[in-house]
C-alpha cells in the first residue's frame, strides 16, 4: 500500500521553530512528509534546512519549481497549513497565490485535495475586519479551519506560546480529513 504523502507548509510564525519535532511526529503517525515553507520561515529556519531535508527525505521547498522542472515531491494525500498566519489566510481566501505554499494550498482546493489549516494569530491580527471573512471563506471552500475552541485561540499581542501550539491536534485532523475524504468517495462511488 502506498504510503500517506502530508504536505506540511508553515509560515513564519514562533511554532514553526518546532518543525522538525512536527516532522517526526507526523512520520511516526505514518505519514510520508514534504515540508514546505515560505521564504520567510525558510530564512528562519536557514540553518535546519539541511537536516530537516534529511529528516524528511525530501528538499524542503518555498519557491515554486520552475516550468518544465519534475516535481521533487510525491503526489499528496493531505495538506496541512500550520502554523499560518494572518498574512498567508488572507492571501490563500483572496487568491494571492505569489508565495509556493499559498500557491499549492489554494490550488489544492480544485483539486480535492484534503487540507487542514491552523491560524496562528494574535487577538489584535483576529480583530482585523478581514479575518473572520478569510477564515469562513476558506472553510465554504472545505478546508478544515482548526480556530477557537479545539483549535488555535489567540493571544494578545507579544504573549505567544509557541510550546503550546496544538500541532497533535492538526496532524489528527489531517489524518481526519483524509478519512472523511475516503468516507465520501466510498459513498459517491
Amino acid at each position: 500500500m502506498a504510503s500517506r504523502v502530508l504536505y506540511l507548509l508553515g509560515c513564519a510564525a514562533p511554532p514553526v521553530l518546532r518543525i522538525a519535532d512536527v516532522v517526526a511526529d507526523a512520520q511516526r503517525a505514518g505519514w510520508d512528509v514534504c515540508l514546505g515553507l515560505t521564504p520567510t520561515a525558510a530564512h528562519w529556519l536557514t540553518d535546519q534546512l539541511p537536516a530537516l531535508e534529511q529528516q524528511s527525505g525530501h528538499p524542503v521547498r518555498s519557491r515554486y519549481k520552475l516550468p518544465g522542472q519534475p516535481d521533487a515531491w510525491p503526489p499528496a494525500t493531505a495538506a496541512l497549513v500550520a502554523p499560518a498566519t494572518f498574512n498567508t489566510v488572507n492571501q490563500w481566501a483572496l487568491g494571492v497565490t505569489e508565495k509556493f505554499v499559498v500557491g499549492f494550498a489554494a490550488e489544492a482546493i480544485g483539486k480535492g485535495i484534503p487540507l487542514v489549516t491552523m491560524p496562528c494569530v494574535n487577538a489584535a491580527f483576529a480583530r482585523h475586519p478581514q479575518f473572520p471573512h478569510s477564515l469562513e471563506t476558506l472553510r465554504r471552500a472545505g478546508v478544515r479551519v482548526l480556530y477557537g475552541p479545539g483549535g488555535f485561540v489567540p493571544n494578545a499581542p507579544g504573549e505567544g506560546r509557541p510550546d503550546t501550539f496544538p500541532w497533535a491536534r492538526a496532524l489528527t485532523a489531517a489524518a481526519e480529513a483524509v478519512d472523511d475524504a475516503a468516507e465520501g468517495a466510498q459513498r459517491d462511488g
